[in-house]
């Protein structure tokens, strides 16, 4: 029997510059802001969801860079009667 190839896919750091709050209603997934270390798009600044515990100046080890995560839109508590 031949054994399968496995692939290697290409890793791109960033550094977690700032959280910016729970992405999920359980709060399993945290939106943060990312600033590319290296590759095609070293220097931007991306938004991204993340899994797990994660906190200010983490690296991460992301696959692409092309697509980011869409922003967070809280509701606003109306404030006085209608």
């Amino acid at each position: 029997m031949a054994k399968k190839q496995e692939q290697i896919i290409p890793s791109i750091p960033g550094t977690v510059e700032t959280i910016v709050g729970n992405a999920s209603a359980k709060g399993g997934v945290t939106q943060v802001r990312v600033k590319v270390l290296a590759g095609r798009d070293e220097g931007k600044i991306i938004t991204r969801n993340v899994r797990g515990p994660i906190r200010v100046g983490d690296t991460l080890m992301m696959t692409e860079t092309e697509y980011e995560a869409r922003k967070i839109f809280k509701k606003k508590k109306a404030g006085g009667k209608f």
